[in-house]
């Protein structure tokens, strides 16, 4: 059974940083896909950021202040989130994709396993 666990989530001020991590167990992802995702109260779930083995990928709106980096000996996935903004606050989900290719996967259906999410609140 596949299982993504996600911590790191919490209250923070604009401005500051918080690390999410995601650990998995029950398979290997090293060369596949794996995401991060965010959903804010009454907005569809969106992108922040994939990696796979070829590269990674960012949203506009997080660029140069998220960075997605993965621990393959771990099997853990993490996002480093600076320069926080109220805008940011949502629940963040971890993802998984079964298949591995070249192009870094940024919709959520093409992902195969989640986590149960973990709550980033930034207050202004």
């Amino acid at each position: 059974q596949v299982q993504l666990v996600e911590s790191g989530g919490g209250l923070v001020q604009a401005g500051g940083s918080l690390r999410l991590s995601c650990a998995a167990s029950g398979r290997t992802f090293r060369n596949a896909a794996m995401g991060w995702f965010r959903q804010a109260p009454g907005k569809e779930r969106e992108f922040v950021a994939a990696i796979n083995w070829s590269g990674s990928s960012s949203a506009d709106s997080v660029k140069g202040r998220f960075t997605i980096s993965r621990d393959n000996a771990k099997n853990t996935l993490y996002l480093q989130m600076d320069n926080l903004k109220a805008e940011d606050t949502a629940v963040y989900y971890c993802a998984g994709r079964s298949a591995s290719e070249l192009r870094v996967a940024v919709v959520a259906g093409s992902y195969d396993y989640w986590g149960q999410g973990t709550q980033v609140t930034v207050s202004s």
